[in-house]
């Protein structure tokens, strides 16, 4: 199969969309991260919505950022690692904040990585003793710290709490 600009077949090696073109050489065209290709992707804001509207039991996690941002990707990587283990009480979603700006200036997404939750269209607020504690804007580099702070979000949304304290304290990471 051969594009527009000449090039052949499009693949992916580890994580760089490449195209190969007619002299034997790989020419990256797009970085993303894995989990960015395999977890849902919300392409405008009428998704968004619905994401959040139609969950009824679990919590629904959003990342708002940009694909090709290195917090993002390793976000993206972290959450679709864990995606499997909480699929019973969490429907994780990436929002590309350049694609769907509608929330930008709602949820103030000047961030490059913003991480909010979701509960029977509720917001969902969490103190990680950030002083924000309407969103998560700060890599959590550990699967099971991003586990235990979703189901901690979820048996606090279950109970109608709208603001859960973290079980892990990120003051450090105070932006």
């Amino acid at each position: 199969m051969t594009s527009k600009n000449g090039h052949d077949v499009f693949f992916l090696i580890s994580t760089c969309i490449c195209v190969h073109d007619r002299t034997d050489t790989y020419i990256p065209v797009a970085t993303k991260s894995m989990g960015s290709v395999f977890l849902p992707h919300l392409h405008t804001g009428w998704h968004v919505d619905q994401a959040i509207v139609t969950e009824t039991e679990r919590i629904v996690v959003i990342r708002f950022g940009r694909d090709w941002d290195k917090q993002c990707m390793i976000m993206d990587e972290l959450l679709y690692s864990i995606a499997e283990k909480v699929k019973n009480f969490a429907a994780i979603y990436l929002c590309d904040i350049d694609e769907v700006p509608d929330f930008n200036e709602m949820y103030e997404l000047q961030d490059p990585l913003t991480v909010m939750f979701f509960y029977q269209n509720k917001h969902m607020m969490c103190d990680f003793g950030t002083g924000n504690n309407n969103k998560m804007n700060f890599l959590v580099d550990d699967k099971q710290e991003m586990i235990d702070i979703l189901e901690t979000i979820f048996r606090g949304a279950r109970k109608n709490k709208g603001l859960v304290i973290s079980p892990y304290d990120y003051n450090h990471k105070r932006v």
